[in-house]
């Protein structure tokens, strides 16, 4: 009887240990241009700049969201308001540096599917890939 509770205890102390490895390793996925292009043809995805407000005035991606990442406070509340964690997200910025701090934020915060445009807005148009400006 002892034996067997013991058994039952590691068994469970074991699964519990692996399932917290496996949900660490959540992760984003860095995307090139045209698999970061693929990806947003699909309605169902929340497009983020997370760059600043005025960069995003000079040229973004069509159809995003501008949330700051630099923004400490407003950056957490815009998330928690404006995105929801049920649907993939898909985050740029200038150069890819703030779009992975904005990712591991995001999987932080319990989101499952994040996605990072690779070397940022300046891959995207170097490719020529269409921007727009604010007006």
């Amino acid at each position: 009887m002892i034996k067997s509770l013991y058994f039952i205890l590691f068994v469970l102390l074991f699964s519990s240990g692996m399932w917290a490895c496996i949900s660490k390793n959540i992760k984003y996925k860095n995307l090139t241009a045209g698999q970061f292009q693929e990806l947003i043809n699909d309605s169902n995805v929340q497009l983020v700049d997370v760059r600043t407000a005025t960069e995003f005035t000079e040229g973004h991606i069509p159809g995003s969201l501008n949330i700051d990442v630099k923004d400490e406070t407003g950056f957490p509340l815009a998330v928690d308001e404006r995105l929801d964690k049920e649907k993939p997200v898909a985050v740029y910025c200038r150069s890819g540096r703030r779009s992975r701090q904005a990712a591991d934020f995001l999987i932080k915060k319990g989101f499952k599917k994040v996605y990072n445009l690779d070397k940022g807005i300046l891959n995207w148009i170097e490719e020529g890939r269409e921007i727009e400006q604010a007006e």
